[in-house]
């Protein structure tokens, strides 16, 4: 399983990387990488010409006092039977900086940096809110005087206007210390306002990085176009098209062999055999063959395997049903037609895999079968992880775009 495969970026000194994606695209663990809180098993991580997956011990230890992470939960990550004073200080203590007194001034000095004043030093956590706590995380990783933030859900948690300050308070620190942040986070609006670029990942991997403002106004990328387009609106008049991406995730564990958005894009590229198939039929055969996936996800249990050998399976009969759901009102050719069926009797005798199978062997296109590279798509540098780039298949298809028209 690879929680971060091939993810490869720079992060420019004194800049705001934002990083989104949706729950479990590995946005965390890759911050949590940078950092050595988990360790790489493949690539490096170059920090000033050190590869930090290379250090350990003393080195790593000395390393870390440039780089620092503010963690998503101001209340899970502080310890409730510390005082602020001994939360903050507590790096200071780990790397033996200076004297007791001089650790002292430093955390008094950090509380009023980010807002809080002295006579916090001897509180509990619990008696705090929890813009409060962050400040409290925030003075924290600042405490040993890094270079690099990484920022994990800094304001998820937090009321719209304790974010604002929050926010503020992290731009204001940026200007005075010459921080670098990697700010990973949900939240869109916050990602547009404070990142100087932005890198939007899926299952693991990037699928597009580029200068905020162009990337929220100009997304080259089906996975982008699809997460901006749930943004929503605040100008009632004015009208857009959700792009909704069926079907769920697929595990890390069991990825694609392709692209990774493959078993879900909606702009995905049809093979050569269906290059003039209705976008609407194409549609519905993506869809059936994400129902088709979820069967084969199903752990069968003993009683099921004992049935599918005797032919006596039924657990699966409802996948006639939902052939008939996804292909009404539709005109469904007979070359398409005899394959589908061909997998509903699979997946009723109780090899949804088989099916799978024989589905990707009739319907699979390039974006099925081929990773896709990195593409540059602006001048200005902004990178795509898409197929569609490529002079062979740009005229395949229209593309779809950010906003559109209803009816």
């Amino acid at each position: 399983m690879k929680a971060v495969d091939g993810v490869d970026f720079e992060i420019r000194r004194g800049e705001t990387l934002g990083l989104v994606g949706e729950s479990g695209c590995g946005k965390s663990t890759l911050g949590r990488t940078l950092l050595a809180l988990e360790r790489a098993t493949e690539g490096s991580i170059v920090y000033n010409g050190t590869d930090v997956t290379t250090l350990s011990g003393t080195e790593l230890k000395e390393w870390r006092k440039n780089a620092q992470m503010v963690f998503q939960d101001p209340e899970s990550s502080l310890n409730d039977r510390m005082t602020v004073g001994e939360i903050i200080r507590e790096p200071l203590d780990a790397h033996d900086w200076k004297t007791m007194n001089d650790r002292r001034e430093r955390v008094l000095d950090l509380l009023s940096a980010v807002g809080l004043p002295d006579k916090h030093y001897f509180r509990y956590p619990h008696q705090f809110s929890g813009g409060q706590r962050q400040r409290i995380g925030i003075a924290r990783a600042l405490a040993l005087e890094p270079d690099f933030l990484v920022l994990d859900e800094p304001v998820s948690a937090l009321d719209v206007s304790v974010q604002a300050k929050i926010i503020s308070l992290l731009e204001d620190l940026q200007e005075e210390f010459n921080l670098t942040y990697l700010l990973i986070a949900h939240d869109l609006s916050v990602v547009r306002y404070i990142s100087d670029r932005v890198a939007v990942m899926y299952l693991g991997k990037i699928m597009e990085m580029g200068e905020a403002e162009e990337l929220f106004t100009d997304a080259s990328n089906p996975y982008t176009q699809s997460l901006l387009s749930a943004i929503p609106e605040p100008d009632p008049t004015e009208t857009s098209r959700r792009i909704t991406l069926s079907g769920t995730p697929p595990s890390p564990s069991d990825a694609p062999p392709g692209c990774n958005l493959s078993t879900r894009c909606p702009a995905k590229i049809k093979p050569e055999a269906y290059a003039n198939l209705d976008s609407d039929l194409w549609n519905a055969i993506e869809q059936f063959r994400e129902v088709v996936r979820e069967r084969a996800r199903i752990t069968l249990s003993t009683s099921d395997r004992v049935r599918r050998r005797f032919d006596r399976f039924e657990r699966f009969d409802d996948i006639e049903e939902s052939m008939a759901d996804t292909f009404d009102d539709l005109e469904v050719p007979e070359r398409v037609d005899e394959q589908i069926r061909t997998a509903v009797e699979m997946v009723k005798r109780g090899r949804p895999t088989e099916a799978q199978e024989h589905l990707y062997d009739e319907f699979a296109s390039v974006c099925d079968r081929e990773p896709p590279e990195m593409h540059k798509v602006s001048a200005s540098g902004r990178y795509s992880y898409c197929h569609r780039h490529t002079d062979e298949y740009e005229d395949v298809g229209p593309v779809i775009t950010r906003r559109a028209d209803s009816e």
